[in-house]
């Protein structure tokens, strides 16, 4: 059998979903990936404090990730998640519950009942949604949202719109883009109401599903060679040379931060080169916290108000990994040195969890997500070179950078590659 003649330069959500696409229509390739756990910026991790496979971060989906939620039910047919109608409840702040009725009440009836608002609060914020629905969801010109929110009394945008442009964009109220807010809005909680249904991973985010469309991949003629970081791309004859070996066709799905590197010293990218290095990025922070097994709190989610934890998640009733926390802090505006202490504390006094843990661990991904800003510019899958694209939640999408984002980004830019064939 002849080597694949397509390569893929990294092994996250957007590589595998490229490399799964490819695969399903008979057309295997070579993944690339410099680590050794697939999944990029999703991945497994391991703690030495823990027996427990945990994440690098803690990733929600909706119902409107059609994309990601196809392929993982392609490559895993066993259910890895679980799906709830969308409950946002914070211990301090709104108590949103959407129920199980046919969209758009499902959400208008959720806002019109939810705790923590007034009547005026709810209907403003009603009023806005449906001003939105009128127009479309579409702006005349992209804005910060907090301009787009300037009439919305107060205590709404911080209970309500701050938390959401927190969990969707990871990039804060004064500079993100408005009109990319309106696309989850409109697709998510205006959209079929299935689509606003929570999806929460049962496994890791690796086997949820990296490592299965690992499997996938190779029984239909496909390699992914872990451990190996492709330094330079070269093209050569119409074709790339990666190492000793040549390949027709290239996705690059690394993050955008490496994207340079690759492609220099090539002034033909230069203009690429230039838009992907005038990103800007947010961090994410997840504190895990470890207590005793039969601490637990009544939900999986829990949002907290006024705090520096935003969302705490409760891995035994997803994961079975009980008495085990974790606790997000998305765009940290500071890197406190003691952030896993100052979580504990405030899980302690708002959510009435022992004042003594058995471990904590933080994680900070420093560059988590790009800076999903007004008038950001994306570039596009598709470059100046011939047959080589690009995949990754960077790339041009209506959407902020989310596992749905990465896995649209790599199926188009496999069916560009099938579409030349």
């Amino acid at each position: 059998m002849c080597p694949p003649d397509i390569a893929i330069i990294g092994a996250g959500y957007a590589g595998m979903a490229a490399a799964v696409t490819l695969a399903q229509h008979g057309i295997p390739s070579t993944i690339y990936e410099a680590g050794q756990t697939l999944g990029g910026r999703a991945r497994r991790i391991r703690l030495k404090h823990s027996r427990h496979a945990l994440d690098n971060g803690q990733h929600l989906l909706l119902g409107a990730y059609h994309t990601t939620l196809n392929l993982i039910n392609l490559v895993n047919p066993n259910p890895t998640y679980l799906r709830t109608p969308l409950v946002l409840y914070s211990e301090n702040g709104l108590q949103l519950h959407v129920p199980r009725i046919s969209a758009p009440w499902h959400t208008l009836a959720g806002l019109m009942s939810a705790r923590g608002l007034t009547v005026n609060e709810r209907f403003k914020a009603l009023a806005f949604m449906l001003t939105q629905q009128i127009h479309g969801f579409q702006l005349p010109y992209d804005l910060p949202l907090a301009q787009l929110l300037a009439e919305q009394p107060h205590r709404t945008i911080q209970l309500l719109w701050e938390p959401l442009c927190l969990a969707a964009l990871n990039t804060p109220l004064h500079t993100a883009s408005a009109q990319v807010f309106l696309n989850v809005l409109r697709d998510s909680l205006l959209g079929d109401a299935k689509n606003s249904h929570l999806i929460l991973p049962t496994v890791d985010l690796s086997a949820l599903f990296p490592d299965a469309a690992a499997c996938y991949i190779r029984e239909r003629g496909g390699e992914i060679l872990t451990g190996q970081r492709v330094q330079q791309l070269q093209p050569e004859a119409a074709r790339y040379r990666i190492g000793t070996r040549t390949y027709r066709a290239v996705i690059c799905a690394v993050a955008p931060q490496h994207l340079a590197a690759l492609t220099a010293p090539h002034a033909v990218l230069s203009q690429l080169t230039q838009t992907v290095r005038a990103l800007r990025y947010q961090s994410i922070a997840t504190v895990y916290v470890q207590y005793a097994p039969h601490v637990c709190l009544p939900r999986a989610m829990t949002g907290l108000h006024r705090t520096l934890t935003q969302w705490v998640f409760d891995r035994g009733h997803t994961h079975r990994q009980h008495g085990l926390f974790a606790a997000v802090i998305s765009a940290p505006q500071q890197h406190h040195t003691d952030l896993a202490k100052t979580v504990v504390a405030e899980l302690h006094q708002h959510l009435k969890l022992p004042q003594q843990e058995i471990w904590a661990h933080a994680i900070l991904e420093k560059r988590a997500t790009f800076s999903c800003e007004a008038q950001v510019q994306r570039p596009e899958q598709c470059t100046p070179w011939s047959n080589f694209y690009l995949a990754g939640d960077y790339t041009a999408s209506p959407y902020p950078a989310t596992l749905e984002a990465a896995t649209q980004s790599g199926v188009q830019c496999a069916h560009k590659i099938i579409h030349s064939i």
